[in-house]
């Protein structure tokens, strides 16, 4: 097998071994998939799931549920951090949110030291100390306005009994919740400025409920909020997923359940079918995942990445998989209309401002002229979607339009980037209306996007950040998608693409590998990503480019290992790694470096739509 290092790179780098690498990559590639349909992955194990996990079968039952909860425990205790703390993910440095959680499922199964002591010690060098008043303040200034995730913790730490034996002077800890707010239509949400992001409803309306229940507030008040406890009950029960889990996610389905039945609600039908979801979703080793999977999502980056290489047969077997993910009826949970797709083929999934467009850009690979009016149909379909969920400000945020008071509700660039994309490249086909709104749309698009980039040429995305960065962002992952984008649209300023350019080739590391910049770590994913948006400009070197090339083969062992990292958000900065993202991304930036070689001046390739 062909062997290289980066003293190697001298001159340009020769065909032959990027042609090896990106062989091996499309082979392991095509050996992921599933039914011949479509790639499911593998979201990595997470710590914050399984305490969670555990807590919510404690609180429910913790005799009938006694062999989960001890896997559990001792899967926490083989992962626990040597300084003490849990991550999110094994490769996780500790942080208080996943260390409480871990720490209260301890207290919560009854586990003694060491690992009790050892968290101990990492929550009072935290948190300036044991005492529940600093705890509870170094969770709230994490989060600041976002109650999304502080209050869910603090809630899982007063179930524990972690803030003392009195039950309430534990729950007074435990910020409210006005869960009466969903009584109100849901068109109002946006208005009425809930102090949760909008996908975290069931949290609000348990966790709102479950503190009322612990710590009421003062009459009439109380007899208010009590009267309409039923209504809101049954709007929680309507918008559960029929197989119990709310988004697929373990962490919220966990806090619902464990809110719940805190609150003398252990037989409600939503905790029953939570605590079945939990049940399903185990791992064998004892963990959950974050989410069940991300099969959209990987599906549709995958298709991208391969480009025309995909065999006819397997082409059309996904072109089908993606019809059949697109919703065609209103979403009950978030009240999307029909045209969207989510990230999962799963019943827990919402259509978003991310998916919705990287399937658009899938099914443009994947049509052929038998399959063209139904792929029209699919797609003027979700292009329409996402011209309904632009905000005000010409972004496009995750699932609905005009809830920007909130950092997962707001616009971000790498949505707004990739959703131009996809307008770009099927705008010639739409329909004369359509076409037009698209065309005024998008300029608005691309001028929320000059007006966010930063002075250093940057753009931070929303839903991938750095473990290594100062502020746990990933500028590389951000100005990457922006760039693909500009690189398409005719009118893009220059400065704002050499900037972007000039920055990215700025941040290449001494071993040829890109991180977040800054000197983070290179990681596969990143670097990958840097090579697909810098080959896409004439101007780069393409002895810069062949050192990333070498420092990926080294990495993957020129293409047969993809070890993943920690670069992923899921809700609220809960970090995860997924299996294929440096695989598929590796095959996008050799796909598009082939390209460039072969078509120096235009510099396109599958991967660039």
């Amino acid at each position: 097998m062909f062997q290289i290092s980066l003293q190697d790179v001298e001159l340009p780098f020769v065909t032959a071994p990027l042609e090896n690498l990106l062989a091996h990559a499309q082979n392991r590639l095509l050996s992921e998939l599933v039914d011949g349909s479509h790639w499911e992955g593998a979201l990595s194990s997470s710590s914050l799931s399984t305490a969670t996990a555990v807590i919510a079968l404690c609180t429910v039952d913790s005799q009938a549920n006694r062999v989960l909860v001890q896997n559990g425990i001792d899967w926490l205790c083989r992962h626990q951090n040597a300084d003490g703390g849990w991550g999110d993910t094994v490769l996780s440095f500790s942080n208080s949110s996943t260390t409480l959680l871990c720490r209260a499922a301890l207290q919560m199964a009854g586990q003694p030291a060491p690992a009790t002591r050892n968290a101990d010690r990492w929550i009072q060098q935290y948190c300036g100390g044991p005492d529940t008043e600093k705890v509870t303040r170094a969770v709230i200034e994490r989060y600041g306005n976002d109650r999304t995730f502080s209050v869910p913790i603090l809630m899982a730490c007063a179930i524990a009994g972690l803030f003392g034996e009195n039950r309430r002077d534990n729950w007074r800890q435990v910020l409210p919740l006005p869960f009466e707010l969903a009584a109100f239509p849901r068109r109002w949400y946006g208005f009425l400025q809930l102090p949760v992001v909008s996908y975290a409803l069931p949290a609000l309306i348990a966790i709102g409920y479950a503190r009322f229940v612990h710590a009421p507030p003062a009459w009439p008040i109380r007899q208010l909020r009590r009267a309409l406890w039923p209504r809101v009950s049954a709007l929680l029960n309507e918008i559960q997923p029929p197989n119990g889990g709310f988004l697929e996610a373990t962490p919220l389905t966990s806090f619902v359940a464990m809110a719940l039945a805190s609150a003398g609600q252990a037989q409600h039908p939503v905790v029953t079918r939570g605590i079945s979801f939990l049940k399903t979703s185990v791992r064998p080793d004892g963990s959950w995942p974050i989410d069940t999977n991300l099969a959209t999502w990987a599906t549709t980056h995958a298709v991208k990445a391969m480009g025309n290489r995909l065999p006819s047969n397997i082409a059309f077997n996904i072109r089908q998989w993606l019809f059949n993910q697109q919703y065609r009826v209103r979403h009950p949970y978030t009240d999307a209309p029909p045209g969207g797709w989510a990230w999962t083929d799963l019943p827990g999934g919402v259509p978003d401002g991310d998916d919705t467009p990287g399937a658009l850009l899938a099914l443009h690979q994947l049509k052929t002229n038998a399959s063209q009016p139904a792929t029209l149909e699919a797609a003027e379909a979700g292009v329409n979607w996402l011209l309904n969920l632009q905000n005000r400000d010409g972004g496009i945020p995750t699932f609905c339009r005009g809830w920007g008071a909130l950092p997962f509700d707001r616009s971000s660039p790498d949505l707004t980037a990739h959703t131009v994309r996809a307008w770009t490249i099927w705008e010639p086909e739409l329909s004369a209306p359509l076409r037009a709104r698209v065309q005024r749309q998008t300029r608005a698009a691309f001028r929320y996007l000059i007006k966010t980039q930063r002075a250093e040429g940057t753009w931070h995305p929303l839903w991938f950040g750095n473990q290594h960065h100062p502020e746990e962002a990933n500028p590389t992952y951000g100005t990457t998608q922006v760039l693909l984008a500009l690189q398409k649209w005719s009118e893009a300023p220059s400065d704002c693409i050499s900037r972007a350019t000039d920055w990215l080739i700025n941040q290449q590391n001494a071993d040829g590998g890109w991180g977040a910049g800054g000197s983070t770590p290179s990681t596969i994913e990143e670097t990958a990503l840097t090579l697909e948006a810098l080959a896409g400009e004439p101007s780069v070197p393409q002895q810069l480019l062949d050192r990333g090339i070498a420092w990926l083969a080294t990495a993957t062992q020129q293409g047969t290992q993809f070890p993943p990292a920690p670069i992923g958000f899921y809700f609220a900065k809960l970090w995860y790694y997924e299996k294929l993202y440096p695989l598929i991304w590796t095959i996008a930036a050799l796909e598009r470096i082939k390209a460039r070689r072969n078509h120096p001046v235009s510099a396109t390739g599958s991967a660039s739509s």
